[in-house]
């Protein structure tokens, strides 16, 4: 996350800012030839049916290392509070609701009381009912009034996709009501001449935090009349809002509240989440209002086989002669193949953008290779694709003409597909609650459902297929976020007195580090202090200092260099690691080489090519602790948490084979180093530790580092991160500790909550790390264990067995943690 567009006055203030650490991507492996064409359409065949199916093939029942069976479940129905309009429960009934569940009732109850409510119940589970149900009755109340516009209701959405999914929803179950409800979405792609019909007549907005930051608020002079009607604000999916993400979007909420309270209206917030860890308390956190929390999950679930997949080893060898596992990519691409050839209507979930359009093309050429007629049946859908693609997409999926999909977590969120029979998610996605999300996409119908964890090789991915319990004992986790980290709160700051002059009323509203940042922004000459309050003075938009999605700066537009057409975008925070000179690039199923990054200009020129190469980019990082907070004894040595500062460079780019991923050379890069001032959990061994652990000169350096690797691999798994939003740095004499030092921060401006959260759980945390480790079936170490795709290194220097006599030491004598009862893994084996 990084403004990196701030004027260079704020950059004074708060310090220099960088961006997340390095992305890569997966090669691909050995084709698998599909073997027959789907059936004729008929009764659906039961999940374990089609597991049976899947795992047929020569080798593929090893592949399934667990399979967990979720019995169905019965319904709790109840009766709608007496406040609901007849008309309303009229027009449910019409939609085949005849009796709510229990949760349903509740929540509206809250909701009609004034009391602000968050619903967190699992994945279709009707939690929209809830919120909407009250809405709806209320808007058909202030319909009625004789004062002006009537009432009004905001919905957020953290995607376009769903946010339109909702008003098709909103408008199909309120068509009885008449013109007393009137849905309409506001958010980048709404047609210019359409925005005013909105602003003056809609009373049910669909929107999403970017659009409220960066045009609703900012212009609410012209949203007077709708904000002064505003009677509930509903948030949905708010266990998205998490991380530097969702601290954001809790200051852009304060400023709604505050706006709000200026023409005079105190809106109830009706939260949406899936099952999560003190829903009420993270609801909290977000709003800033108290929040009454229904979590009883009344609704009625089919059966779901859960299976845990790990694609085997290869004869093929990577990085220092580790074994390759065959990829999560390409094992994806096998069994959304398969699925599409049984006629099973399939949702593949992947992370990154590359993958989806990988495994997209690949399912497509072995679907050729059946029935000419088959591809057209499979597509991609990302993030990056222009507003009418994705509509296309979204059109086609719910239709039913497209079969199998293969995407990212834009869909996790998006459209509400009844129908699908199963899920195959590539990858652990992060979190158990954002797997648990994926998977209920099959099955929303109240059908069998199968979903399929593919392991990708790495040391999270291998503990968990082969650790169950971890998944399916263990609780979702606590939201992670920081309303009160400086880099996010100064921003919006500046942009509240942008919107109102900030007074000392105030403050309380933006939490405690207002105090601190005011004279810091006054210095910096973003603020000015007046008799009335503080002022933005300057001439740009104050909105526009910070990117909510923490990608920080402007969007890098890809371009194709010969014709000029827009292909799509990256983040800026990216755009060092994705598309610098010489990347490969996907989209749509074509291949791009990147012929120019254009930092200055925000563009990146590409032209088509079919490279058989895939690119990772690779970087160099050093760190210096600037401020220890807080420091626990672990035997001689020490666990720390602090402010540090890291340096990262991107410095060059390896080319790998598609289907081998051997490494077929280097390319340096020149690109500009970034600085970041984080937040870090580091830890400290002593010599004497190091003698009793067995630690020579010769292997501390690699025992180290295959410890950090390791341990940045495992920390999703206690915090609500991925790696991708955590970096590391080992170090065998670090000069500010004058000790072996393994460093693990976080990969956002002034923290995320993510170190902070290893620190308070660093004996689960390491333990289960040892664990990966040592219970990995390679010789020397590999990507299942301490190998990192990001690592700047080379992953060289590593020493596998160094580490695990490392960790034991070192946990050895520590202390219990704080939530040591929540985790499997807080005794020492």
């Amino acid at each position: 996350m990084a403004f990196n567009h701030l004027p260079a006055a704020m950059h004074d203030a708060l310090g220099p800012l960088s961006v997340t650490p390095v992305t890569h991507s997966v090669p691909m492996a050995k084709n698998h030839r599909p073997s027959r064409p789907p059936g004729n359409a008929g009764p659906r065949p039961s999940p374990e049916v089609v597991l049976d199916r899947l795992a047929a093939g020569a080798g593929r029942a090893a592949r399934i290392t667990h399979t967990e069976h979720l019995p169905p479940r019965a319904g709790s129905h109840a009766v709608w509070p007496d406040r609901i309009r007849a008309e309303v429960i009229s027009a449910i009934g019409r939609a085949g609701i005849d009796h709510p569940w229990t949760h349903q009732a509740v929540a509206a109850e809250h909701a009609l009381s004034g009391e602000s409510v968050v619903i967190a119940t699992g994945t279709a589970s009707g939690k929209s009912l809830a919120y909407l149900a009250p809405v709806l009755s209320t808007l058909l109340d202030g319909s009625e009034a004789r004062n002006g516009r009537g009432t009004t209701a905001l919905y957020l959405a953290p995607t376009k996709a769903l946010a339109a999914d909702q008003r098709r929803a909103v408008k199909a179950l309120a068509a009885p009501l008449g013109p007393a409800v009137r849905p309409a979405v506001y958010d980048g792609d709404t047609p210019v001449e359409e925005r005013e019909w909105v602003r003056q007549y809609a009373n049910y907005v669909l929107t999403n935090p970017d659009m409220l930051h960066r045009g609703i608020l900012p212009s609410h002079a012209r949203w007077a009349s709708f904000l002064r009607a505003l009677r509930f604000v509903v948030i949905d999916e708010c266990h998205t809002y998490r991380g530097v993400f969702g601290s954001h979007v809790a200051q852009v909420l304060r400023r709604l509240r505050r706006l709000c309270a200026r023409y005079g209206s105190d809106p109830v917030f009706l939260l949406a989440s899936a099952t999560s860890a003190r829903p009420a308390e993270a609801a909290g956190r977000l709003t800033g209002v108290p929040i009454k929390e229904v979590a009883d999950d009344a609704s009625p679930r089919g059966e779901m086989v859960f299976a845990l997949w790990e694609p085997p080893l290869t004869e093929l060898h990577g990085e220092k002669g580790a074994p390759v596992r065959r990829s999560a990519t390409a094992e994806t691409a096998d069994l959304l193949t398969d699925l599409t050839l049984q006629g099973v209507r399939s949702v593949a979930f992947v992370r990154s953008r590359r993958g989806a359009e990988l495994i997209s093309v690949i399912a497509k050429e072995r679907l050729a290779e059946v029935d000419g007629s088959l591809p057209a049946r499979v597509a991609a859908y990302r993030g990056g694709y222009l507003p009418e693609e994705r509509r296309a997409l979204e059109r086609a999926l719910h239709s039913g003409e497209l079969l199998g999909l293969a995407a990212t977590t834009a869909l996790e969120l998006g459209i509400d597909v009844s129908g699908l029979d199963a899920v195959v998610i590539a990858g652990y996605p992060g979190t158990r609650a954002s797997l648990w999300q994926q998977a209920g996409r099959a099955g929303r119908s109240g059908q069998g459902a199968l979903a399929v964890l593919v392991a990708r090789d790495d040391p999270l991915d291998t503990f968990l297929v082969h650790h169950p319990e971890a998944l399916f004992q263990q609780p979702v986790e606590s939201t992670v976020l920081d309303p009160d980290n400086p880099y996010v709160l100064a921003p919006h700051l500046c942009a509240a007195a942008a919107e109102l002059p900030l007074t000392p009323a105030d403050i309380a509203l933006f939490g405690p580090a207002v105090p601190e940042l005011l004279p810091q922004l006054e210095a910096a000459k973003l603020l000015r202090r007046r008799t009335t309050g503080w002022h933005w003075t300057r001439r740009e938009r104050a909105a526009d200092l910070t990117d909510i999605r923490g990608g920080g700066g402007r969007p890098i537009q890809i371009v194709e260099e010969g014709t000029g057409r827009l292909l799509g975008t990256v983040d800026e925070s990216a755009a060092h690691t994705s598309v610098h000179e010489g990347a490969v690039h996907l989209h749509q199923g074509r291949t791009y080489l990147v012929r120019t990054l254009d930092l200055r200009d925000s563009v990146a020129l590409v032209e088509e090519a079919v490279p058989p190469y895939s690119t990772n980019a690779r970087d160099t990082t050093a760190i210096t602790v600037l401020e220890t907070d807080n420091e626990v004894p672990w035997g001689d040595g020490r666990l720390c948490f602090g402010s540090v500062e890291v340096t990262n460079q991107v410095v060059s780019f390896l080319r790998r084979r598609l289907i081998t991923g051997e490494v077929m050379g280097e390319t340096k890069l020149d690109l500009p180093p970034r600085t970041l001032r984080t937040r870090a959990v580091w830890w400290t061994v002593t010599e004497d530790q190091l003698d009793a652990a067995r630690i020579t000169p010769e292997i501390l350096g690699g025992a180290l580092h295959a410890a950090e690797h390791a341990a940045i691999g495992m920390l999703p798994l206690f915090a609500t991160c991925d790696r991708w939003d955590i970096g590391g740095v080992s170090v065998p004499l670090h000069p500010d500790t004058l000790l072996p030092t393994v460093f693990v921060y976080d990969g956002h401006p002034g923290g995320a909550g993510f170190a902070e959260r290893a620190f308070h759980t660093a004996r689960g945390w390491l333990t289960a790390t040892r664990q990966a480790i040592e219970s990995c079936e390679c010789e020397a170490g590999c990507p299942s264990c301490i190998q990192s795709p990001k690592c700047g290194n080379g992953n060289e220097p590593l020493h596998k067995r160094g580490a695990v006599r490392l960790l034991t030491e070192l946990l050895r004598t520590a202390p219990p943690d704080p939530e040591a009862g929540r985790h499997l893994w807080n005794t020492q084996e």
